[in-house]
């Protein structure tokens, strides 16, 4: 009975750590997201465009084309 409550209590510490920090970063990357909004009228969108034409540039660079 014991060590299940010891291994019960690992496993929920660390999914608690997980988690937590996986909030923090969503936080964090939406405080980004409004701040760019708001200070320079840079949409998600926007930023998702630019990830996607710097992916195609990379596998460009891969392929050699």
């Amino acid at each position: 009975m014991i060590p299940t409550l010891i291994l019960a209590w690992i496993v929920f510490v660390i999914v608690w750590k997980v988690l937590k920090a996986t909030i923090t970063n969503a936080i964090t990357v939406a405080a980004i997201l409004i701040l760019l909004n708001i200070g320079f009228g840079i949409t998600p969108q926007d930023i998702w465009d630019q990830i996607m034409r710097l992916l195609q540039t990379v596998a460009q660079l891969r392929t050699g084309k």
